[in-house]
């Protein structure tokens, strides 16, 4: 008899079966499919005893960024610059975990990544106004300057005349 595999539910509300990831709901507005999402499993590194040579428990999460129907093509420039780090040499986001010593953890928290850089990019930077020195702050600045003359000018040798 078939066992079902539990369901796990993040903060962001992610839903998956082990084999399966249904969809990463972003935000209430976004969702990303799952044809959207490649993952495999891998060996971990490090130490871990006869259990590294044996379960394959790193996850590779893919988010072929390129291809996204889902995100703006501003959201998907800002998500470039943002993650940066996790682009592979094809332009797609590849993220790994291996935190935890099961597949289905790993691959909740490549999925958790994912979602917050997402939601990072999903955010308008603001612009920025350009402002003027008070004429406080440029006397300051002036008298700063005076200041340092002056104490340059007094390492100047003295002329013997």
């Amino acid at each position: 008899m078939r066992s079902r595999l539990k369901l796990w539910f993040l903060p962001f509300t992610l839903c998956f079966r082990l084999r399966h990831v249904k969809a990463l709901l972003v935000t209430p507005e976004l969702t990303v499919p799952a044809s959207d999402l490649k993952w495999r499993a891998v060996r971990s590194s490090g130490p871990g005893g006869q259990n590294v040579n044996k379960v394959s428990t790193k996850v590779e999460l893919r988010f072929d960024l390129e291809q996204s129907q889902v995100l703006t093509e501003s959201v998907k420039t800002r998500l470039h610059r943002l993650a940066a780090s996790y682009l592979d040499a094809a332009g797609g986001l590849v993220i790994t975990s291996q935190a935890t010593r099961t597949q289905s953890q790993n691959l909740a928290q490549a999925l958790e990544i994912l979602g917050g850089l997402i939601r990072k990019a999903l955010i308008l930077p603001r612009k920025r106004k350009k402002t003027k020195p008070t004429s406080g702050s440029r006397l300051r600045r002036l008298e700063g300057k005076h200041i340092n003359s002056e104490k340059k000018q007094g390492r100047r040798r003295v002329s013997e005349d």
